[in-house]
């Protein structure tokens, strides 16, 4: 009975630490899921130009931000709210349409941001299950794709991270300021992935820089040998990239672009 008992103990042990090393390697940050989702795709026809996961009409837009460049807002109405009317493709799950849903509709408790449902508006946004998790920054006009891939990109952070972007914002390590803020190893970064570091003229509406934005990825992002590709400064041991939901700097943000 000892032997028994000795045995389901060490078979106990085994199990817990091999469950907790898969649930430590598990990497559950916007940034560790749209990599692995949209790591290998190829782009149908019809598809736009995607770097990462931003959606570009052309070469040339590509390091340009569209709130500096050429405005990038969806307007406001007369009661002061800012309503983005949407499609959702009939791709989806009801339990992936609910995580969909119910990222959409995160921004009404915290922003004047309303998304509503399309009746005939010309400009809205269709979100479809295409090759990989993407969106366009800002609003384009007429009907504008943003991907939520069912291989991968349906996750709470996820919807809201892309939705983000449609909104008018970009990656926080890409923001003007953020030398003061992170330092970023290229030598550590995939051959071929340096541009998702460069940085943009971006509009950072007086906010500080947020580690902890939904907008930030991982300090591993991109590595190509499992060591850092940005580092917090001047403490490298800050929490960096793990948001799971839109940060109170994020919700900040977005208010003030729009004067919520």
């Amino acid at each position: 009975m000892f032997a028994l008992k000795l045995t389901l103990g060490v078979f106990a042990l085994i199990f817990s630490s091999t469950w907790a090393e898969e649930v430590a390697v598990e990497d559950t940050s916007v940034s560790g899921r749209l990599e692995r989702a949209n790591r290998g795709v190829v782009r149908g026809p019809g598809e736009p130009l995607v770097v990462d996961d931003i959606a570009y009409e052309s070469e040339a837009a590509k390091n340009a931000d569209p709130c500096t460049s050429r405005g990038c807002m969806w307007p406001k109405s007369s009661d002061g709210k800012v309503y983005v009317p949407y499609v959702i493709a009939n791709q989806y799950s009801s339990r992936e349409l609910s995580v969909i849903e119910r990222g959409l509709q995160s921004f009404s408790s915290s922003t004047c941001i309303r998304f509503v449902r399309r009746s005939n508006q010309r400009d809205y946004l269709y979100i479809q299950s295409l090759n990989g998790c993407y969106s366009y920054v800002g609003s384009l006009g007429n009907g504008q794709t943003l991907s939520l891939s069912r291989q991968g990109c349906i996750y709470h952070n996820t919807v809201q991270h892309e939705l983000l972007h449609a909104l008018g914002f970009n990656h926080e390590q890409t923001r003007s300021d953020r030398d003061n803020h992170i330092r970023v190893l290229l030598q550590n970064v995939i051959s071929g992935m340096e541009h998702n570091f460069n940085k943009i003229n971006t509009l950072n509406q007086g906010t500080s820089y947020d580690y902890n934005s939904v907008m930030q990825y991982h300090r591993t992002a991109f590595s190509k040998n499992n060591q850092p590709t940005m580092v917090p400064i001047p403490n490298q041991n800050v929490q960096i990239g793990t948001a799971s939901q839109m940060s109170s700097n994020d919700i900040l943000r977005l208010n003030r672009l729009y004067k919520c």
